[in-house]
This record gives C-alpha cells, sequence and structure tokens, in this order.
C-alpha cells in the first residue's frame, strides 16, 4: 500500500459480516492498512461459515461451535471495530457516510459492500429457509423418522437439504418447475443422474411441478392440488441485499454492478454473493452464490481498494455433498452449448464431463473422481483454451469422436 493510500483511506467499512467480509479486513491489515476497519453485520455472531448449514449442522455432524470462520483471538488481532446485530439501513455517496438500522452514521473513506443475499419465499403460510445458523437449527429439529418434509425447488441448497433428511429417516417430496434438477446449470443428462440419485434413496421427486403458495399441512400446487407435508422448506433461490443502496446512485441490477476490478464507483467495491462482477476470462458479468468466491472476492476487493487494480478473473468453484456423491465443478457452466462426458459413466454416478460454450472450455464437473482428475481441465479453464485442443490434450479419445 502507498503513503498516499495510507493518507486518504484512514477509515474503512465493510458492510457485511460474512466470508467475503471477513477476508477483505483480513487482507486490509496483511496489505499494510493500520487505520479503522469497521465491520458490519446483521446477525449479533461473529463471521461464520454456511455450507455446513445444509449438510453437517443438517444432519448433526457439527455442532454450531465448529462454524466460526476465525477464533476470538484471531479476530481481536485484527482490531476491527464491530458492529454486529444491525443492518445498514442506508448509503450517502456524498457525505461518505452509511447509516445503520439504529440510527447510527458511519462515516468511511473507503467502502466493501458484502451484504450477501436473502432467501426467496412464497406467499401463504410460514415456511423453513435456510440461510442463516438459527434456519438450520430450526429445521433440523423438524426432521428424523416419523416426519414428513417438501422441500421446493431442486437446486444445490434445496437437493442438499432433501438428501440429509431422507438419510435422518424423514419422508421427504421434493418440488422442482424443471424437467430435471439444474438442468439450466448442469444440463439434463446430469440433472437425470442427480435426480435418480434422490429417487434410489426413496425421495418422492417430482419435476415439472410449480408450487404458488405455502399452506397449512403442505404446499398448493400449480394444479390445485396439495403436497401434504408437516414441514415445507422453500429453497427457490435468493434476492441479493441492495435495497438500503437504492438512491445512492450505485447500479443495482440483480446485484451491485462491478467492472472486472469490483469497484461500483469511485471508493466503493463490492465482494461475495451480492456482487455482479464483469469477469473478464469469460468476458461476461456474474454473479456467484457460492463460497470460495466469496472469499477470493472479498481479497480482490480489499486489495484493489487499496490501489492493486488487479481484474478479478477466477475460475468459479463449486461442490456439493448429496448422499454418497461428492460433486465437484470448475468454470462458468451456465449458458453451455455441450456438455460431454469424457471420463467414467453417468450410469455409475463416476464421471467427468466437460462444458463448451461457443468454441472454448468453460467448465468441468465430476462425481465421484479423485480431485486430482479434475484440476488439468481447471488450469485449461483459466487459461482459455479452445475447445478442440482441450480435448485433444486431455482426453484425445473424446476429441476423436467429436
Amino acid at each position: 500500500m502507498s503513503a498516499s493510500s495510507a493518507d486518504t483511506l484512514r477509515r474503512v467499512v465493510i458492510v457485511g459480516a460474512s466470508a467475503a467480509g471477513l477476508t477483505a479486513a483480513e487482507t486490509l491489515r496483511r496489505s499494510g492498512h493500520t487505520g479503522t476497519i469497521t465491520l458490519i453485520g446483521d446477525e449479533p455472531a461473529a463471521p461464520y461459515d454456511r455450507p455446513p448449514l445444509s449438510k453437517e449442522i443438517l444432519n448433526g455432524a457439527w455442532g454450531p461451535d465448529r462454524l466460526p470462520l476465525r477464533t476470538e483471538a484471531d479476530l481481536d488481532a485484527l482490531g476491527l471495530d464491530t458492529r454486529y446485530g444491525r443492518t445498514a439501513a442506508s448509503l450517502d455517496r456524498v457525505a461518505r457516510t452509511v447509516l445503520l438500522s439504529d440510527g447510527t452514521e458511519v462515516p468511511y473513506d473507503g467502502l466493501i459492500v458484502a451484504t450477501g443475499v436473502r432467501p426467496r419465499r412464497l406467499p401463504g403460510a410460514p415456511a423453513h429457509t435456510l440461510r442463516t445458523l438459527d434456519d438450520a437449527l430450526a429445521l433440523k429439529g423438524r426432521l428424523g423418522p416419523g416426519r414428513s418434509l417438501a422441500v421446493v425447488g431442486a437446486g444445490f441448497l434445496g437437493a442438499e437439504a432433501a438428501a440429509v433428511a431422507a438419510d435422518l429417516g424423514t419422508r421427504v417430496t421434493l418440488l422442482e418447475p424443471a424437467s430435471v434438477p439444474l438442468a439450466h446449470a448442469i444440463g439434463e443428462d446430469i440433472g437425470r443422474v442427480l435426480a435418480q440419485a434422490h429417487l434410489d434413496h426413496g425421495v418422492a421427486l417430482r419435476t415439472g411441478t410449480g408450487v404458488t403458495e405455502v399452506v397449512s399441512g403442505g404446499v398448493r400446487l400449480d394444479d390445485g392440488s396439495v403436497a401434504e407435508a408437516d414441514t415445507v422448506l422453500v429453497a427457490i433461490g435468493s434476492r441479493p441485499n441492495t435495497e438500503w443502496l437504492t438512491g445512492s446512485g450505485l447500479t443495482l441490477d440483480d446485484g451491485l454492478v462491478c467492472d472486472e476490478f469490483c469497484a461500483a464507483a469511485p471508493g466503493v467495491y463490492g465482494a461475495g454473493d451480492v456482487a455482479r462482477w464483469h469477469n473478464p476470462l469469460f468476458g461476461t458479468s456474474m454473479r456467484v452464490e457460492h463460497r470460495t468466491n466469496a472469499a477470493e472476492q472479498g481479497m480482490a476487493a480489499a486489495r484493489n481498494l487499496l490501489g492493486a487494480r488487479q481484474p478479478f478473473a477466477p475460475v468459479p468453484y463449486f461442490w456439493s455433498d448429496q448422499y454418497d456423491m461428492k460433486i465437484r465443478a470448475y468454470g462458468y457452466l451456465r449458458g453451455h452449448d455441450e456438455v460431454r462426458v469424457v471420463e467414467g459413466s453417468l450410469t455409475d454416478r463416476k464421471f467427468l464431463a466437460v462444458y463448451r460454450t461457443g468454441e472454448r472450455l468453460s467448465g468441468v464437473l465430476a462425481i465421484g473422481m479423485p480431485p486430482k482428475s479434475i484440476r488439468p481441465w481447471q488450469r485449461s479453464i483459466a487459461a482459455g483454451a479452445p475447445w478442440g485442443g482441450a480435448l485433444s490434450a486431455l482426453a484425445p479419445s473424446a476429441e476423436a469422436t467429436a
């Protein structure tokens, strides 16, 4: 960090005590920032990990004590001005202040927005969502033998929760409006593999089925019938937490719109689930709701706030655990033109598939394969490898049949 940066950034405010917000704070300190760092979070707890909520917390393998991202000593060493249990109400970019829900105004010289997302909901009776520790603990208490659960939405979150519930002996109905789970993201053939796994574990999977509202004792479907269940989990996606930025002059479009440096405006940066930024590696705008991206983008936003001016061009990574399946993927799979299995078998649920968008390799997904099998493909995606060249180098037999 230059001397001029130190002089102009005496006060940095990070809105969002999330994985992105925490790594931003750590990066600021590691980069030499000695001024005030205010970390604002809407939950009363220090930053904690969210992916285990739909896995280890829900199935009881972990207790809440394993969720904190850092120890108290680690957080104390950062010297943060923490404002937990408060939300940001508005932003005044002229005065350079963030107004909190308790009426406090927090001044800043540099601002990082890491406010994340919140679950979408359905009209009607109250239903469970799964975003916070309290959400996970409340849902966990409703699972087990003799209980029934309707999960609305077969995306990764809904599918993971359905898998855990079924393994705990819950009678599960999984409802999805698409023809197969995650067809828009991973392709229909692989979506059918995931669908069959649910069926094999006793889940009543109903695809091509929309839900209009939550009712007492279940959910009402778009044909007017009711799918009965003791408990309902709504997992139909999320909304970026950007309402507090309305009127600030920042561009909002399904997230806080940022450039390739994660900058939304001079002195204002976005990171994590809330940020929609231009990824120059793929030449497109994207908003990624995965844990790895949140941490990496928090670091990138902090460095660029301090003047690094380095484009944030990652190969997105996500993983999912469903039953005995470990799913790993790299790249930008949405909007792909082709998906091809180059190793293993869909029938065996042990395979590696690659994705083409235009004329380039854009993604790779593996189920039941060792991590080392996917890494060469990840490196090729990061290098912007053309489709044919990647197949020829890494899967010559598959290239020969192209």
